[in-house]
């Protein structure tokens, strides 16, 4: 499922991130990389705050939808 379905407070991890090249680079740098654990902290419209590697991050819609957990 799209991390955008998940729900805050819960611990999923990475499987897959789809999108282009340059796309998957920018996310991996950020520390999105398959089998890494994520947690929702908190869905504003579909905007997501993430706590991954002990780190909050915020996403748009657009790009959470790219990541499968």
């Amino acid at each position: 499922m799209p991390l955008t379905m998940a729900k805050a407070g819960e611990c999923n991890y990475i499987k897959r991130i789809t999108g282009k090249d340059e796309i998957r680079s920018h996310l991996a740098n950020l520390g999105f990389v398959v089998g890494e654990p994520v947690t929702v902290v908190s869905d504003n419209s579909g905007n997501l705050i993430l706590n991954i590697k002990n780190t909050r991050i915020a996403l748009d819609k657009a790009m959470a939808s790219r990541i499968l957990v």
